[in-house]
């Protein structure tokens, strides 16, 4: 019996363009009816990461696959084929790496090996949808001489920044003047759409990172790019809309930025006070829209997936100001765009007005010398709803680790 344990050891979220790092021990246990006799042998272990795709039949169409290309090796048990057994398509794969071969360990022997892998920045997110799911995995293969191969899966989660550098962190130069690595500027597929002023450095702000050493680019990458995320949305402006309805102006509302880290809390203030519609009850519901682009729809204009990951609701009748705070969940998955789905974020309201004046919505009662007020039985309402789009965007992977549904250590006995 060995036992193979898998750690890795930053924790189980990475940014895509990192370093994946996991050691492996394989262990011979010490028992008491251990004997020199009892050593172990392992022919071989390899690893592999791969991402594998799942998509629901009944709201995604994939194209069918060319099912004239039989691998025969993947039926047998003695190839090492990492997505065996799983669902779905493997829509990425890394080469494998051998870690050894004929290991042989004693009673109470133990050795460690090192996978070191750079994860691919062209892939998609981590995800699990209404619709589709792109899921991760670092799978372990390891091998007993004329035995079928025992396999260990690592999941993991993989945040990704999208869309194209136009400045480079490190020097805040316009591309493509800038003269650092190609691989360095890769790993910032990232924020098209946000305009940093020119004077202001998007720099790192750990002087280590400014050290050429090969082994810590990696770590370099990581924490130019958690700089940048955090330049990204700490910008703020206000931004200031009218809520009105085909009867008049029911209120105004103020959101100070539109752009968010997973984690944060999207805060917003509403002020009714200027209205001319009295409103009753809001709602403010925080939501992914998941959506199958057109060539991959099952029915031709089926409707958008909706999750709703937060909510707030409140009674506003003569309430001058009010507010809310609603957060981003770490386990979120921000939003992306691949072939198949996009996945959008916003702020859902849904607003309940009266039909009459302010102040026929209380009734004044004579039971007595002391004037009271009392709310009416029945009221004529109107309702109506507003989207407001937002941007959410990932976070520094450590982070993330701290809410992950995934553990770092994971082992099987073979």
């Amino acid at each position: 019996m060995i036992e193979v344990l898998a750690k890795l050891g930053r924790g189980p979220v990475f940014l895509a363009g990192e370093v994946l790092e996991c050691v492996i021990t394989f262990t011979n246990p010490l028992s008491a009816s251990s004997t020199s006799a009892s050593s172990e042998m392992l022919a071989w272990a390899s690893a592999q990461i791969h991402c594998q795709f799942h998509a629901s039949e009944n709201r995604v169409a994939l194209p069918p696959s060319d099912g004239s290309k039989h691998d025969v090796q993947a039926e047998n048990e003695t190839v090492f084929v990492p997505n065996r057994g799983e669902r779905g398509q493997c829509i990425l794969s890394t080469p494998p790496k051998i870690l050894f071969c004929d290991l042989r360990l004693d009673p109470g022997e133990s050795k460690s090996y090192s996978y070191c892998e750079t994860l691919p920045v062209d892939g998609p997110p981590s995800f699990r949808g209404q619709s589709v799911k792109y899921v991760y995995k670092l799978t372990i293969g390891c091998q007993r001489v004329n035995s079928p191969i025992k396999l260990l899966r690592v999941p993991f989660r993989v945040l990704v920044l999208h869309g194209k550098a136009t400045r480079c962190p490190p020097c805040t130069d316009t591309l493509p003047g800038c003269t650092h690595p190609a691989d360095t500027l890769a790993f910032f597929p990232g924020l098209k759409d946000y305009q940093f002023p020119q004077d202001e450095a998007v720099a790192p702000s750990n002087p280590f990172l400014e050290e050429e050493e090969s082994l810590k680019k990696d770590s370099r990458l990581a924490d130019l790019a958690t700089e940048l995320l955090m330049v990204a949305t700490s910008r703020r402006s206000l931004h200031l809309y009218n809520i009105s309805n085909t009867r008049g102006k029911v209120g105004t509302f103020c959101i100070f930025k539109t752009v968010y880290k997973i984690g944060e809390d999207v805060i917003g203030t509403f002020n009714f006070s200027e209205g001319d519609i009295p409103c009753l009850q809001f709602s403010v519901s925080l939501q992914t829209e998941e959506s199958i682009q057109e060539e991959f729809q099952r029915r031709r204009g089926q409707p958008i997936s909706f999750t709703m990951h937060a909510r707030h609701q409140e009674s506003c009748l003569h309430t001058a100001q009010s507010s809310f705070s609603l957060p981003i969940p770490l386990s979120s998955t921000p939003g992306f765009t691949t072939n198949i789905v996009s996945l959008k974020w916003r702020l859902h309201f849904e607003f309940v007005t009266s039909g009459e004046s302010a102040g026929t919505c209380l009734v004044r009662g004579s039971h007595s010398e002391a004037v009271t007020w009392t709310g009416v039985e029945q009221m004529e309402v109107d309702t109506f709803s507003w989207d407001l789009p937002i941007k959410v965007l990932p976070t520094n992977p450590i982070l993330a680790s701290y809410v992950s549904q995934f553990s770092s250590t994971n082992s099987i006995t073979i």
